[in-house]
């Protein structure tokens, strides 16, 4: 579904995990995940939003942790069955991030220059006796300044990422295998 949103990007990474659980609970897993749940997530955000801290604005992540994407300026862009997908635009290689908030669809069309949009997936599929979960992150930029101001920036933040990705597919193997279904 990512294509449907996304389909040419500029970066992007790949993450997946197996599980016992059926997908159904590991949809159901995905969907009730807390920040809790993923430590890794909870420290890097809070050394990615310290300059606002500093300046008295707080992050809170409480709640559902997809909740929390959408309180932080995350659209849903799909909501199915088998797989979840989010997009965002924003400055992210400055401090403040400079998401904006945009309706889901403009989502496909945005091209500011100066901007970049990302999206990502959340994806559950039987695969023989095992559920597979896979997750991908795209992001496109618009422009050659834009692309050089986050391949920077990437650089610096997608082993991050990926540790923060690795351990949420982690975190939603634990719930999912401990659901009764």
């Amino acid at each position: 579904m990512l294509d449907e949103f996304l389909p040419r990007y500029d970066f992007n990474e790949v993450h997946s995990t197996t599980t016992s659980a059926s997908p159904a609970a590991a949809m159901e897993a995905i969907r009730a995940l807390t920040p809790a749940e993923v430590p890794t997530l909870v420290v890097l955000m809070a050394i990615r939003t310290l300059p606002s801290a500093l300046r008295g604005r707080r992050t809170a992540l409480r709640g559902r942790l997809l909740e929390g994407f959408v309180r932080g300026g995350f659209v849903p862009l799909r909501d199915a069955q088998d797989e979840l997908v989010f997009g965002v635009v924003g400055r992210f290689w400055k401090p403040s991030s400079g998401v904006r908030r945009i309706e889901a669809a403009e989502f496909e069309s945005f091209a500011e220059p100066g901007t970049a949009k990302a999206a990502f997936n959340l994806l559950v599929e039987r695969d023989g006796e095992r559920t597979r979960i896979v997750t991908e992150t795209r992001i496109a930029t618009p422009d050659e300044q834009s692309r050089r101001s986050f391949s920077r920036y990437w650089r610096v933040i997608q082993p991050g990422s990926a540790l923060i990705r690795r351990d949420w597919l982690r975190a939603i193997r634990r719930r999912a295998e401990r659901s009764p279904r």
